[in-house]
C-alpha cells in the first residue's frame, strides 16, 4: 500500500514506521524466516524511498535481515530473500562506500528464479536487473513470464502495481 498508494514524499516516513513494526515482529519471532524477510523488504523499500548515502545504513540492515532469513529458510516467500539480496547488491555502491556487487546480484536473482521460476517478482526483478545492465534483449522473456504469473493470495494491490511496472518495461524495451 505504501509503495503504490502513498505519495512519494511521504513514503520514507511510512516505510520507517512499518520497519519499526517489522523489526518488532522479527524480534518476537527470531526463528521465522518470513519475519526477517518482511523486515528486509521494508528496510530496502525505506532505503529506496530515501535514496542517497543516508540510505546505506538502512540497506545494510536490510541485507542483514535477508541473510538471517536465508539462514533459516532459503526458499521463504517464493525466493524473496534472493531477489531482495539481488536488488540490494545490484543498487548499492561498491566498496569502499557500500557492499554492491553486480555479479553477486545476478547470482541472487538466478537463485530466486530457481525457487520461483514462474513468479511475478522473481522474473520482474531479474528483468529489471538485465535492463539496468544494458541487456534488454535478455529481459523480454522474464517480463513476459512475469505477466503470466498466477495471482498471489492477499497481494492484489502489489500484484497490480508490479504488473503495471512489467507492462511499462515491456513497452519501453527496444525492438530488435
Amino acid at each position: 500500500q505504501i509503495q503504490y498508494e502513498t505519495p512519494a514524499g511521504d513514503r520514507e516516513k511510512a516505510f520507517q514506521a512499518l520497519a519499526t513494526s517489522a523489526d518488532g515482529l522479527a524480534q518476537t519471532h527470531p526463528r521465522r524466516a518470513e519475519a526477517h524477510t518482511w523486515l528486509g523488504i521494508t528496510l530496502a523499500s525505506q532505503a529506496r524511498a530515501n535514496g542517497g548515502l543516508a540510505a546505506l545504513t538502512v540497506t545494510r540492515q536490510a541485507r542483514d535481515a535477508f541473510e538471517k532469513a536465508l539462514a533459516i529458510d532459503p526458499g521463504v516467500m517464493g525466493g524473496a530473500v534472493y531477489y531482495g539480496l539481488g536488488g540490494l547488491f545490484a543498487n548499492v555502491p561498491r566498496w569502499p562506500i557500500g557492499f554492491g556487487d553486480k555479479a553477486y546480484a545476478e547470482t541472487m536473482f538466478k537463485k530466486a528464479l530457481e525457487v520461483s521460476p514462474e513468479g511475478l517478482d522473481s522474473n520482474y526483478y531479474y528483468a529489471d536487473f538485465l535492463v539496468s545492465q544494458k541487456r534488454p534483449e535478455e529481459a523480454r522473456p522474464y517480463l513476459e513470464r512475469a505477466l503470466k504469473a498466477p495471482p498471489r493470495a492477499n497481494r492484489k494491490l502489489a500484484d497490480a502495481g508490479r504488473r503495471a511496472n512489467v507492462e511499462t518495461m515491456l513497452r519501453d524495451l527496444p525492438t530488435s
